[in-house]
C-alpha cells in the first residue's frame, strides 16, 4: 500500500530480489468479530488470505499462524483451520501450521486466563489429523515452554523452532513461558532425542540439512 503497487506487483518485486518464502505471522483469527477486538490494526483475513494466496501463485512459500486460547470459541479455531485448509488444496503452498497459544503477560488481555497444558495437546492433535495437507506442524516452543513443546512431539508436531536468545526481550514481554528464553542447537538437539526422536536440522523451505 505505501509502495502503490498491487500485492501480486509486489510479490514479483520480491521475488526477483531474491525472496522464496514469507513468514505466517498476523493471521491470528479469521473471525471479524474476534479480530476487531484482539488484532482490530491487522489486515482483515481476507487480506491475509489474498496475499499468501499471491505469494504461492509466484511459486513461493510461506507458513500460517493461528492465535488461540484467548477470546475465542472452538468454531472459530475450527473455521481458521478450515479456511487454511481450503487455501491449500488449491495451492499447495503452505510448508507449516503453527498453532501459538495465548499468553497474558504484558498485554491488554491479562485477564483473560490461559488454557491448559491438556487443552494444548488437543489443539496440536486436532491441528495434525484436521490439516492433513499440511507438511509440517510446529510447536513455537518460548511461548508454549520447552517441556511442553517436547511433549507435543507425541501429539502431532514435527517441528520445533528454534534457537534464540531473548536480548531483544521480545519473548518474554509477549509472555513467554520463560523469563528469559533461550536454547542452542544442543539444547534443541538433546531435547528431542530425550523422546525418541531423530533431531534433523533443516532449512526455511524444510530441506535437511544435517541429522543428530
Amino acid at each position: 500500500r505505501k509502495a502503490k503497487v498491487s500485492v501480486e506487483e509486489g510479490v514479483r518485486i520480491l521475488k526477483e530480489a531474491g525472496l522464496n518464502s514469507i513468514p505466517g505471522g498476523g493471521a491470528e483469527i479469521f473471525d471479524d468479530e474476534v479480530r476487531a477486538k484482539i488484532c482490530a490494526d491487522k489486515v482483515d483475513a481476507e487480506g491475509w488470505l489474498a496475499i499468501h494466496e499471491a505469494i504461492h501463485n509466484e511459486g513461493l512459500h510461506s507458513n500460517a499462524t493461528m492465535l488461540y486460547g484467548h477470546v475465542e470459541e472452538f468454531e472459530h479455531r475450527i473455521n481458521h483451520m478450515s479456511r487454511l485448509r481450503l487455501l491449500q488444496d488449491k495451492t499447495g503452498g503452505f510448508n507449516t501450521f503453527i498453532p501459538l497459544k495465548f499468553r497474558n503477560g504484558g498485554n491488554d488481555m491479562s485477564h483473560v486466563p490461559e488454557v491448559s497444558l491438556v487443552e494444548d495437546l488437543r489443539m496440536y492433535a486436532i491441528a495434525r489429523i484436521f490439516m492433513d495437507n499440511f507438511p509440517h506442524l510446529k510447536a513455537y516452543w518460548p511461548m508454549l515452554g520447552r517441556k511442553n513443546a517436547q511433549l507435543s512431539l507425541s501429539f502431532g508436531v514435527d517441528d520445533i523452532d528454534g534457537t534464540i536468545d531473548d536480548t531483544t526481550k521480545i519473548y518474554s514481554m509477549a509472555g513467554a513461558e520463560e523469563q528469559n528464553p533461550g536454547m542452542t542447537t544442543d539444547d534443541i538437539v538433546a531435547l528431542i532425542k530425550q523422546v525418541g526422536r531423530k533431531p534433523v536440522e533443516r532449512d526455511t523451505l524444510y530441506n535437511a540439512i544435517k541429522e543428530y
